[in-house]
């Protein structure tokens, strides 16, 4: 059995609005009905809600299209990219919270007055 949009969006706690972007960019295939309504079936439904769960984890709507390939080694491409990025990304987290700590703990009043401090080096 079908819903509208309307019921949809409440289902997954999103704006319809949402669903209306993710059909127009391509990430959310959505049937008509004779009337030209959207038609969100069960399938319909479970593809929404892998679209969200993948915007929830970071990605962008062009990788969450490209992840829900229908061939399986582009899909693993995009992800695999999309792991190293977040793997970098908690690195320089990690090292901006290093440094951080060692701010807080450091005697000297001005960063540029500590050797430590000064030759804090990122990662990129």
């Amino acid at each position: 059995m079908a819903i509208t949009i309307g019921e949809a969006a409440a289902q997954l706690g999103i704006e319809a609005h949402v669903l209306r972007h993710w059909e127009h960019v391509g990430a959310l295939t959505v049937h008509r009905d004779a009337n030209g309504y959207r038609l969100y079936d069960h399938d319909v439904l479970e593809q929404a809600r892998t679209v969200l769960k993948l915007r929830q984890v970071g990605l962008s709507l062009p990788e969450v299209t490209a992840a829900m390939s229908p061939k399986k080694s582009a899909a693993q491409e995009v992800v695999r990219a999309k792991i190293a990025a977040l793997e970098s990304e908690v690195r320089r987290r990690q090292q901006a919270i290093t440094f951080l700590r060692h701010t807080v703990e450091c005697r000297h009043r001005y960063l540029e007055e500590c050797a430590d401090c000064a030759t804090f080096v990122w990662d990129p």
